[in-house]
């Protein structure tokens, strides 16, 4: 048995450098790895190159390493409710790359399943497709999409075992699980850790084949990003 605890989130990024590209699961606010994000700010890696969804909001998520000027580009497929993202976009100070959601999803699955590139029609006659490669498909235009490339990949699960098996709740299962196959490094932060073999084997997401370390979080405070209730009469 290979376990794989780390003890501490400081230690979960050792080998974290400037200038690298990395992976950060979550959809929204929802399964975001808060307490590497909170490391990394006070590590103060920077000129780094950042894969998610959407960069959090101001003040929590990847919002606190934008503020930090910690971030150089941003590919993603929503701004979101960052006020500083767009301010730093529109400004020209953060490159961002902008895709569909379904080709950033697929581009990290690819990359997870050892596939360097792949055809797709999102994006044909847009600016997504500046500059890209275009075959026909039944009629119909394609572009080429490649891969990510990431040296690391921070994801947040529900519940992991010792030896790196990850259980991801709800909406967190949009992006971390195939972020979890894709990183070079994977470390994965868990709401629960177990012992090895406490968890169902049918109902495990990701195997730990794909995590190189997993750590139990400190705090989780899981903000809701836009909170709608209903008016009372």
């Amino acid at each position: 048995m290979i376990r794989k605890v780390i003890t501490n989130v400081e230690d979960a990024l050792d080998g974290l450098e400037d200038d690298m590209t990395i992976m950060f699961g979550g959809f929204g606010l929802s399964g975001i790895p808060e307490n590497a994000i909170a490391a990394i700010r006070k590590r103060g890696t920077k000129n780094l190159t950042c894969i998610s969804n959407n960069a959090g909001i101001d003040g929590f998520g990847l919002g606190i390493l934008l503020e930090n000027h910690q971030i150089k580009k941003m590919i993603s497929s929503y701004v979101g409710e960052n006020d500083e993202f767009e301010r730093q976009m529109l400004s020209g100070e953060l490159e961002v790359e902008l895709i569909p959601q379904g080709t950033l999803a697929e581009r990290c699955r690819a990359s997870g399943s050892g596939i360097p590139a792949f055809f797709t029609p999102a994006g044909y006659g847009t600016e997504v497709a500046e500059g890209k490669e275009v075959r026909v498909f039944d009629g119909k235009p394609h572009i080429l999409e490649h891969a990510f490339e990431a040296s690391f990949a921070f994801v947040k699960a529900w519940k992991g075992d010792e030896t790196g098996n990850l259980i991801f709740k709800g909406t967190a299962r949009n992006f971390n699980p195939v972020m979890a196959m894709a990183g070079k490094i994977t470390v994965a932060e868990v709401e629960e850790l177990l012992p090895a073999g406490s968890l169902d084997p049918n109902s495990i997401h990701i195997p730990g084949v794909f995590v190189h370390r997993i750590f139990k979080g400190e705090m989780f405070e899981k903000r809701i990003e836009q909170r709608t209730v209903i008016k009372r009469n």
